[in-house]
């Protein structure tokens, strides 16, 4: 039913910019904040953007603030994050989350969708 679709990800050179994208389906899509996660083999899931439902406060993580910035919009069900700036260490696999409250912690997620890869070369 609820269903949160990633998109965007690819293979990108340092120094250079991408934007994901996330579909979401099946829920009230404003009523939610949002997040994006990133994780490797062998790591754990790390918080990198969330926002709130209004899109009035967002919350970096310090490894990608000034470089990433995440949007959203309600009309059309969708949540972005912008990537500029990228470095070989942000290569992973990006998450789009839904929560009931803008977070920084993986447990108050409750939606997710199925990631997509990003790659980063140096």
């Amino acid at each position: 039913q609820v269903q949160l679709v990633e998109s965007g990800g690819g293979l990108v050179q340092a120094g250079g910019s991408l934007r994901l994208s996330c579909a979401a389906s099946g829920l009230t899509f404003s009523r939610y904040a949002m997040g994006w996660f990133r994780q490797v083999p062998g790591k754990e899931r790390e918080f990198a953007a969330s926002i709130s439902w209004s899109s009035g406060s967002t919350y970096y993580a310090d490894s990608v603030k000034g470089r990433f910035t995440i949007s959203r919009d309600n009309a059309k069900n969708m949540a972005y994050l912008q990537m500029n700036s990228l470095k070989p260490e942000d290569t992973a696999v990006y998450y789009c989350a839904a929560s009931l409250k803008i977070s920084t912690s993986t447990g108050d997620y409750v939606f997710w969708g199925q990631g997509t890869q990003l790659t980063v070369s140096s």
